[in-house]
């Protein structure tokens, strides 16, 4: 026992004489962090076209549907896709652009609803009879094939995560490289949203068997439209 303690007593002593390191400056680790995803991204980079590409391969790696359409032409061809699948009850914000713009193209059997009553009153018709979820992310992360959605009154959490199939649609022009570059560009530092919703691929899980199951906790399906809106960016150029 004495044995034991003099050990103890002589390791509890070289940490109370060794001298405290100084911290280490945020802004050296921040630099540290930027040099780091910089490098990276300079030893592969992508071109706007390039990422749509990518983000497209990532999302179909995960099990999505995705397509890259045009802005004018994405609420036609997604209201066919939706009669033909068989959606009845689509929630969606009808007020946004987004929103506008697919309602007007929605067959006669198809119903947008809104998001316009507590959860406790409708929960059951929500998870019962909704057919899909659409919602327009804010960004993209072309790494892992990322969806950032930022939810809000119109369109909560539950749009995304509730009905059997989520619709995301994301502008080709907020993509970006990676997690870090998302955060760099929209300045999550200054005041990051209190509630972001990252989606890279639809519901799914597996059993001690390790077979996989898709929309156990969530969507069974992700359908992904990237709207093409580099062409204005680019000066009209294809």
């Amino acid at each position: 026992m004495s044995t034991a303690l003099t050990a103890r007593e002589r390791m509890l002593g070289r940490l109370r004489a060794a001298a405290p390191s100084a911290p280490e400056a945020v802004e050296a680790i921040d630099a540290a962090i930027d040099s780091h995803y910089q490098a990276r991204r300079v030893a592969s980079p992508q071109s706007p076209r390039q990422q749509i590409t990518a983000m497209q391969a990532a999302l179909r790696a995960a099990h999505a549907d995705v397509d890259c359409v045009s802005g004018d032409a994405w609420p036609a061809q997604l209201a066919q896709r939706l009669a033909a699948h068989g959606v009845r009850r689509l929630l969606m914000d009808s007020a946004s652009v987004e929103g506008q713009a697919l309602r007007a193209a929605l067959p006669a059997g198809v119903d947008a609803l809104a998001f316009d009553r507590p959860l406790a009153q409708w929960k059951s018709e929500l998870f019962d009879t909704v057919d899909a979820g659409f919602t327009v992310a804010r960004s993209g992360i072309v790494a892992t094939g990322t969806l950032v959605i930022a939810p809000d009154a119109a369109t909560p959490r539950t749009v995304s995560l509730a009905p059997p199939l989520h619709i995301c649609l994301v502008y080709a022009s907020t993509l970006h490289a990676d997690l870090h570059a998302a955060a760099r560009a929209e300045r999550w530092a200054d005041g990051m949203p209190s509630n972001l919703v990252l989606v890279s691929g639809p519901s799914k899980t597996s059993d001690i068997q390790q077979t996989l199951a898709y929309g156990a906790h969530g969507p069974r399906w992700l359908w992904v439209l990237i709207i093409d809106d580099l062409s204005a960016l680019e000066g009209g150029q294809p």
